[in-house]
Parts: structure tokens; sequence; C-alpha cells
């Protein structure tokens, strides 16, 4: 079975809010849906000002996230951390976690999910 490359430009894909996100959008640019994956999820996100996804956990996924621009608070097992540029956070399965843009401009941030499912608990 031959395997197919991918090239996306961010251009070409539509911001998209996900379910029990408020004031918070992603571009969903490599997926199961419309790449050559079953393994991961890429996408980049931005929180406008207020904007923000509530503590919930995911039972066998992992996720990184790398904050580009803006600040926030990023919520791990009820304990809230500012997040700025350069930080990296890393969140194993089971761990419940939140974002919440408290800035003054939009929080733009890179996140990668293994396996892809979209389950929220």
């Amino acid at each position: 079975m031959t395997r197919k490359a991918t090239i996306r430009r961010g251009a070409e894909v539509l911001w998209e809010e996900p379910p029990a996100h408020f004031g918070a959008y992603s571009k969903m640019l490599i997926r199961p849906e419309n790449a050559d994956t079953g393994l991961m999820d890429f996408r980049i996100s931005s929180y406008q000002p207020k904007g923000f996804v509530a503590p919930h956990k995911h039972s066998i996924q992992e996720q990184i996230y790398y904050i580009l621009e803006g600040e926030g608070l990023m919520e791990i097992e009820g304990e809230r951390t500012v997040v700025q540029p350069y930080t990296v956070i890393h969140i194993p399965p089971g761990v419940s976690h939140g974002i919440y843009n408290t800035g003054m401009i939009d929080l733009k941030f890179i996140v990668v999910t293994t396996p892809p499912d979209d389950s929220i608990e």
C-alpha cells in the first residue's frame, strides 16, 4: 500500500469552532479526514480575548500545545499557570485540562493530538 504525503497551506483550510469551545477557533490542518493519517491531529488554534475551552479530559489521547502568540491561562488538574509564546504543554491521557485567553490579543497555538479522536469527557 502506497502512502500519500500532504502539503497544505493554512489559507486553504477554514476556521472552525469545535464543540464545547467558546470564542475559540481552529484550522484542522492534518486529520484523517483530509490527509493520509490515522495517528494524529495537527491544528492551529486562535482564541479571541475571553475565548476558552473548559476543563475536560481525553480517555486515550495525549496532546501537546505550543503557544505562538498572546497569553492566557492553562488549567491542569485545577491548577492555572500563565502561558506565553514558546511555552510547550504536554497533557497525558486522563488529565483534566482547559485553556483560557485572559490577554488583550488573540491567543494562538499549535495543538498535536494522538490518536485523532475528538471525544471530550
